[in-house]
């Protein structure tokens, strides 16, 4: 079956957009339950449980976890979809469970989970927790994963929609990253590991979104974790969800995570090793922050007295209010930017602007203005 309609017979229906809690998921994990595969391995700061999902009996051991961000749910999303695959009964399942052994984290983090935000409930980056281990969570994910002993770990992540694919004027849909082991940047044979399934993913999804997938910063950080696993001798991918265009609740994107973790596994499980692994990866263009939400563009402003062109930017904030998530359009450059694209662009073509305060963009302005009193935008989109 391909690809795609694997991910359409698989999509846990349950779980939608960017707010994604640890309550959401236990309805889910406990239809999975069915032969005592849950199990809870320790707690967050607030106290909420921290579960993992084990399945499969294969040799080749693979460790995954997600929403160490708390505010970074499009991954967990696409491991529930793909749990549900496993569980699904075919060849194809029975076949990845003959030869591998799964354990998930779906939440790591679930007080920023519930507080939509990217540290946990101490205002602590796990994902610079590494080495000091400060913080509970950080304990359980070096606690199972030395019980565990991976042969793979999957590192999953969202990324901001300010990344773009190099110059291309593509978003960065999908990145991905085999993490440095040393300050050197070195490649062993753990990390290329990393880099062979890296290739192979890239090679599949250029099918579905070309252009659209890039190659996160290598620059060392022994505080990080998937740079600390890699040194520890487990090759490592960090998994890094991104823009598509118009999916702001992440729903496009999650396909082709899916799908990236259905091509690691039986790309893996074929062993194939092909030449030119190591090019092959560094000629996946790097991210780069080249994309705001919005770009306006030959905006005519009045300016003590003087009638100037210019453009500004227009960038989300993603703000949790009753539960759920709320994008709000905030003014966040005005300048030339010349080597910056938009997710959306409005070619003013010289119109004038206005709006209820006096009549000037200003950067952290709620982006509510109106054109030439004529094209009115709220929250930065046009008013119909």
């Amino acid at each position: 079956m391909e690809a795609l309609d694997l991910f359409l017979n698989y999509k846990e229906q349950s779980v939608q957009g960017r707010y994604l809690t640890l309550e959401a998921i236990l309805p889910i994990l406990k239809k999975l339950n069915t032969k005592e595969q849950v199990k809870h391995v320790g707690n967050s700061v607030q106290g909420r449980p921290i579960y993992t999902y084990q399945i499969g009996t294969g040799k080749t051991k693979i460790f995954l976890w997600s929403q160490m961000h708390g505010n970074e749910s499009t991954t967990t999303k696409a491991l529930l979809d793909f749990i549900n695959l496993l569980n699904g009964e075919t060849e194809l399942s029975k076949m990845l469970l003959e030869d591998f052994t799964f354990l998930a984290i779906p939440i790591l983090n679930p007080d920023g989970a519930f507080l939509y935000t990217r540290e946990n409930a101490n205002k602590v980056d796990l994902n610079r927790d590494a080495q000091n281990l400060t913080q509970p969570e950080s304990l359980v994910l070096r606690g199972v994963f030395e019980v565990f002993q991976p042969d793979y770990c999957f590192n999953l992540h969202d990324q901001r929609t300010i990344f773009g694919v190099a110059d291309s004027g593509k978003p960065a849909t999908v990145s991905f990253l085999a993490p440095s082991y040393n300050e050197e940047r070195d490649i062993n044979a753990t990390r290329l590991d990393a880099i062979r399934v890296i290739n192979n993913i890239n090679s599949v999804l250029q099918n579905y979104i070309p252009g659209q997938v890039g190659r996160f910063d290598d620059s060392f950080n022994i505080n990080c974790i998937g740079d600390t696993f890699q040194n520890l001798g487990v090759p490592t991918i960090l998994f890094e969800a991104g823009h598509f265009p118009d999916d702001y609740l992440r729903e496009e994107t999650r396909k082709y995570i899916f799908i990236s973790l259905l091509v690691s596994f039986t790309t893996l499980s074929e062993n194939d090793v092909v030449d030119n692994e190591i090019s092959q990866y560094l000629n996946i263009p790097q991210n780069k922050v080249v994309f705001y939400d919005f770009m306006y563009k030959n905006i005519k402003i009045n300016y003590d007295g003087n009638e100037i062109i210019t453009n500004f930017a227009v960038q989300y904030k993603e703000e949790l209010i009753d539960g759920k998530v709320n994008f709000k359009a905030y003014i966040t450059a005005i300048e030339n930017l010349d080597s910056y694209f938009g997710h959306y662009e409005y070619d003013a073509q010289g119109a004038l602007y206005s709006d209820n305060q006096d009549n000037l963009p200003k950067i952290n302005q709620i982006a509510d203005f109106s054109l030439d009193d004529k094209v009115v935008f709220v929250n930065g989109m046009i008013k119909v």
